[in-house]
């Protein structure tokens, strides 16, 4: 498989958007702490969390493709079938429903860590140490706060058995161990 400092090379090489490879990051580091809780493999939830939308800026022109360009890739780079699907998968408009718990966990965690960064450039000092699950819970009522976030998308935490309240925790903390490379 893939290690991890390669996938961030990949990544590098077709990402040039800063804020996109924050995001994967914040994904990345979500999806190894998601692993840990459910005693999964930290690396490759971590690495397929890294590379989910490895082909953002590849498909920009057509949406549609997205993920499905990205499940090449990634296969392409030896990544196993289950997270080749995860990733396959995140993107609901192929109507492909995730058939793992990685692919739920990442279909919901990728909405999650941009509202979680939302809420940590809104704060005075824009950092996410500051940030609690309650002040992200509040945010996730406001439907017009990081109207990009879906919130059903995140809502689907409880398909695999976590509150939303467990599930914005779990993915701060995540986010939060890599502050320093997220700048926040």
């Amino acid at each position: 498989m893939i290690t991890r400092e390669e996938a961030l090379e990949e990544v590098r090489k077709n990402i040039k958007s800063e804020n996109m490879i924050r995001h994967m990051l914040s994904t990345e580091a979500a999806m190894r702490k998601l692993a840990e809780h459910f005693g999964q493999d930290p690396d490759l939830w971590g690495i397929t969390g890294l590379l989910h939308d490895i082909d953002t800026e590849i498909t920009n022109e057509d949406p549609m493709q997205h993920s499905k360009v990205g499940y090449d890739m990634v296969k392409a780079l030896g990544l196993p079938e289950e997270a080749a699907k995860a990733i396959l998968t995140h993107n609901e408009a192929h109507g492909i429903e995730p058939d793992s718990l990685m692919g739920q966990v990442l279909r919901a965690v990728d909405p999650l860590t941009g509202l979680i960064t939302a809420v940590a450039l809104v704060m005075p000092d824009k950092k996410l140490a500051n940030v609690t699950p309650e002040r992200v819970l509040k945010r996730f009522k406001e439907k017009r706060f990081a109207a990009g976030a879906d919130r059903n998308r995140i809502a689907e935490c409880s398909q695999f058995g976590l509150s939303l309240e467990e599930f914005v925790t779990l993915t701060l903390e995540g986010m939060q161990q890599i502050s320093d490379e997220l700048g926040l």
